[in-house]
């Protein structure tokens, strides 16, 4: 979520990082880090920021109805590098290998989050009849919240700002996700 200076307890956020005016008041108190998904991340330093973390918001663009490939890459690399430390196992046992797949995760009492940004307006997820047949946004990220849930860390709700490019709202999104943050972490 931020980035900690290790020189001193408070929380320090890049001049650039778009959040930073709503993160500060609604997180007030906590620890935060930036996880970037961008070429020369250290597969390590990541996993590490998993273990330490209480909570991750993974905020994201939709591309072609779910995450960006860099962010599908980082998961590849940063989780499967992950045995042992963010899950154990598929959760399964010889004695019965049919049940208790998904609960070998090592992160058990953490959290994840969504922060979506779509081009769709709010309605082609929840009208019925329209391009996502009112099921909302998290049916498209089933797979991610499993992947997160595969380390035993549990779901809050996915934030969610639509009609980014045709009716942006900028004021809008940003009151928008101060509230959903402290109503989620407050």
């Amino acid at each position: 979520m931020g980035i900690q200076d290790e020189k001193s307890p408070e929380t320090v956020l890049p001049d650039k990082f778009p959040h930073r005016q709503v993160w500060i008041p609604a997180c007030a108190g906590m620890t935060m880090q930036v996880f970037l998904t961008i070429p020369g991340y250290d597969v390590e330093a990541e996993i590490e920021k998993f273990v330490w973390m209480d909570a991750v918001i993974w905020q994201m663009p939709s591309w072609w109805m779910h995450e960006p490939w860099t962010v599908k890459k980082y998961i590849d690399e940063v989780l499967t590098a992950g045995h042992g430390k963010l899950y154990q196992s598929d959760g399964r046992h010889s004695v019965n290998p049919t049940e208790g797949y998904g609960t070998g995760g090592l992160l058990q009492g953490k959290k994840h989050m969504l922060s979506l940004t779509w081009n769709a307006p709010i309605e082609a997820f929840t009208r019925e009849g329209d391009f996502f047949e009112g099921k909302g946004v998290d049916v498209l990220y089933m797979h991610f919240h499993k992947a997160n849930e595969f380390l035993g860390m549990t779901r809050l709700p996915t934030f969610l700002c639509n009609d980014v490019v045709k009716n942006p709202q900028v004021e809008k999104y940003l009151a928008d996700y101060q509230a959903h943050l402290e109503k989620v972490f407050g």
